[in-house]
């Protein structure tokens, strides 16, 4: 039996439970895996309130590392004893073991911890994506990237500095801005302060930056669209704040033939030979030391609800790992 949380019906982190299940056996294309460590993300918190619904009951978590116990057929890139790591559809990581598809899990590094792995697989390939999959961007580039300390914010900062882009960072304090300048962001705003737009334009010279990368959502979506240069990039990948109303897609027109787009990472590692070559490539900027992964919470998986109020009340800074 595995320990694993579940939700029986949509709502607050007391919907929260933890059951024993089976974890089973592997069929085919399916691995077992045993975890180490499991990660927490906004997603989990999406899921657990209802703004993406799931058929219930259904366990929860979307990332782990761990170490794979069994193999079903047709699978070759991993076998018993490897050490793996994924961030992948469908939820369920929120356990001690489970029996899950094995085309979107990878490989994990020797010289990476089961800890590091779990807290960077969903956020880093999110970065990964963003910055090399979503709009072109180079070395020069600049960009305003929204909630810079939190755990995707982090190591967006370090992988901008490590390809030569300019990141402009937003957090909710000036603590959390000192963060992301530590991280390698080349400047931070207090988006409290009700003319961080104005800041943005003035940083870049009134031109505005070539995208803007926000998981916040609603609060931050229309001074975003203020933000970009004649052309520019809207990435809206989060809901941290609530869902971004209907709007006008006139307003594209008027400020610039500004683009937008929602993407998902799961759409961007579907196939597997590209999200195993996006790990791949995630996992090179870890062992280079380009990206430092920032664990700053853990939780062991039985205080599941403590963790989801600190990540809700915006009570924490880099990433989180529940711990089976």
């Amino acid at each position: 039996m595995a320990k694993t949380v579940i939700i029986s019906e949509q709502g607050g982190p007391e919907v929260l439970t933890l059951a024993d299940r089976p974890a089973g056996e592997p069929g085919p294309g399916q691995i077992r895996i045993r975890h180490q460590a499991c990660g927490l993300n906004f997603i989990d918190v999406y899921q657990r309130s209802g703004l993406y619904a799931l058929s219930l009951p259904h366990a929860l978590g979307m990332e782990a590392a761990g170490i794979v116990e069994a193999v079903g057929e047709g699978v070759t890139h991993l076998k018993p004893g490897d050490r793996a790591a994924y961030a992948c559809q469908p939820p369920g990581a929120y356990c001690e073991a489970r029996v899950m598809p094995a085309a979107q899990v990878c490989p994990l590094p020797d010289g990476i911890s089961f800890e590091t792995g779990a807290a960077m697989m969903l956020k880093g390939l999110t970065v990964e994506y963003l910055f090399h999959r979503t709009t072109p961007l180079k070395a020069g580039d600049t960009v305003l990237f929204h909630a810079a300390a939190g755990g995707v914010g982090l190591i967006a900062c370090q992988w901008a500095r490590s390809e030569g882009i300019t990141l402009i960072a937003t957090a909710g304090s000036d603590e959390k801005c000192q963060m992301a300048l530590d991280h390698g962001a080349a400047h931070a705003i207090n988006y409290r302060d009700a003319d961080w737009p104005a800041k943005v334009r003035a940083l870049t010279g009134g031109v505005g930056v070539d995208a803007v990368m926000d998981s916040v959502g609603a609060a931050t979506f229309d001074g975003s669209l203020d933000c970009l240069r004649p052309l520019g990039m809207m990435i809206t990948f989060g809901n941290a704040s609530g869902p971004v109303p209907p709007f006008d897609l006139g307003r594209l027109a008027a400020k610039g033939s500004l683009k937008i787009t929602r993407p998902t990472l799961f759409a961007h590692i579907a196939d597997h030979d590209t999200c195993q070559a996006m790990a791949r490539h995630l996992f090179g900027k870890v062992l280079s030391g380009e990206v430092t992964i920032r664990i700053d919470q853990r939780f062991p998986l039985d205080e599941v609800q403590a963790a989801h109020r600190a990540l809700e009340a915006r009570a924490t800074t880099g990433s989180t790992v529940l711990l089976p």
